[in-house]
């Protein structure tokens, strides 16, 4: 199982829709901004569009000390050499994944609640993404928002690093990081201003261990 100390407190996701960029472009950006972790996004594309457009991301990622985490297909994580993969509750179970993957592969599983935090705690994954944290319109049918409080609790029974997400934006992400999670990920204020690396390292900044907001 791989160690925790990679996981940055800021895990970008793409999304061409709300970017209006491809992966690629927002991959360059976000990691010119001192993203190091960064999650490839697509619900739309085609297997091989999306093939394609993970691939060139990890070729770039890799050369610049970056790692890509491949949203729900493990097979597109294996073609491309990515760093991982982040499954849902109705993707392939993380047992089945790892017996893909192997031991060095990062795997993430996206929870919703006290219990499905839980029960991932004794799966063979590296990280516990909950949310929605708050209220969010990446997706169209939310699950119910957990809010800060529960998330804190949720924290406190698990032995594997939590990852925050939904509703996340810059004015509470050092919120969030305070109540127990150990990492944002973050998708639409990401791509809120239009430029995408200023944003970064705006996040970065006041999730620096030495934040003023600290």
């Amino acid at each position: 199982m791989v160690v925790t100390a990679w996981l940055p407190r800021l895990y970008p996701i793409t999304d061409v829709d709300i970017s209006g960029l491809s992966h690629l472009d927002q991959v360059e950006r976000l990691i010119s901004g001192g993203a190091t972790f960064i999650q490839l996004r697509d619900k739309k594309a085609g297997p091989r569009d999306f093939y394609h457009a993970a691939l060139d991301c990890v070729k770039l990622a890799h050369a610049r000390g970056a790692r890509i985490i491949i949203n729900d297909r493990v097979d597109i994580a294996i073609a491309t050499a990515a760093d991982g993969v982040h499954l849902g509750q109705d993707d392939l179970p993380p047992s089945a994944a790892r017996q893909l993957l192997g031991e060095r592969s990062i795997i993430g599983f996206s929870t919703h609640d006290a219990a499905q935090a839980a029960e991932a705690d004794a799966m063979p994954v590296d990280y516990i993404a909950i949310g929605p944290v708050f209220r969010t319109s990446t997706k169209a049918n939310p699950d119910p928002i957990v809010g800060i409080e529960t998330l804190g609790e949720i924290k406190a029974g698990l032995s594997k690093p939590l990852v925050a997400i939904g509703g996340i934006v810059l004015g509470n992400a050092f919120e969030v990081i305070s109540a127990g999670a150990d990492s944002v990920a973050v998708i639409s204020d990401l791509f809120s201003t239009g430029n995408i690396e200023q944003r970064t390292r705006a996040y970065l900044s006041v999730l620096s261990p030495e934040s003023p907001l600290k």
